[in-house]
């Protein structure tokens, strides 16, 4: 073998070498590269507003017991004209009064500590809800159901409720408020490496907290109040970013 031989040689080495390197060099770019376009940031954003309830309801429950259905029946189509009259007088609509259906079940004689098979009479109850924009005016007719309680009438008021008659457009003006502060929380996240949040990978909405306004009270369930006039509802959304 002469020495341009050996020159032939040590030039083919050099190509191979020298393409090795060059795709060596290559593939590791294009894996730095696939590892930058796959880096995604997950944030949680949030909204919250102020609201004020609209309209509330106050749900009455009348009941009897009695030795058959028929006197049962007559006695609570009474006690519900009584209230009628008595939401009436205190300046509820009657269109926004609402009488519920009549529930009823048996009790048995008893023989000593044992119940019998015979039935004794029949315990009959009935609800009759009235609803308002006139808040106040709920409050007041709230206060004053023992009128019902003096004329023999078996009457128990739950709490008054209060709602918010627009609460789903706030709901989705809340959803879209807390992906923006995502967005700002992820870019503030990302500011000091020199990368760039880009188009959003996914998004989950959280549960809904709608609380009295002092409250800092949350549940997984979500929680939905309906006591206090004066609430703030609370939204949250997850969402995951790619980052460029």
């Amino acid at each position: 073998m002469n020495f341009k031989d050996y020159q032939v040689i040590i030039v083919g080495l050099l190509i191979a070498a020298g393409a090795v390197l060059s795709t060596t060099i290559l593939a590791k770019s294009v894996v730095e590269f696939q590892k930058l376009q796959n880096q995604t940031i997950r944030v949680t954003g949030s909204a919250s507003q102020n609201v004020t309830s609209d309209f509330a309801t106050l749900s009455l429950r009348i009941a009897t017991r009695t030795p058959d259905m028929k006197s049962g029946y007559a006695k609570l189509d009474n006690d519900v004209k009584a209230i009628k009259s008595f939401l009436t007088e205190n300046g509820m609509d009657e269109k926004d009064i609402e009488v519920g259906t009549i529930d009823s079940y048996e009790y048995y004689r008893r023989n000593g500590a044992y119940s019998s098979n015979e039935i004794e009479g029949y315990n009959l109850s009935q609800f009759v809800k009235v609803s308002s924009k006139d808040i106040q005016k709920i409050k007041e007719v709230s206060t004053k159901t023992d009128v019902l309680i003096n004329k023999n009438i078996n009457v128990t008021s739950n709490n008054v409720e209060y709602f918010v008659s627009n609460l789903d457009d706030i709901k989705v003006k809340m959803v879209g408020e807390a992906t923006k502060n995502a967005k700002a929380r992820a870019e503030s996240m990302v500011a000091g490496t020199d990368g760039k949040i880009g188009t959003m990978n996914s998004a989950r909405m959280g549960v809904f907290q709608i609380v009295p306004v002092n409250s800092t009270d949350v549940s997984d369930y979500g929680i939905n109040d309906t006591s206090s006039i004066e609430k703030k509802v609370i939204s949250t959304v997850n969402v995951t970013f790619n980052v460029k």
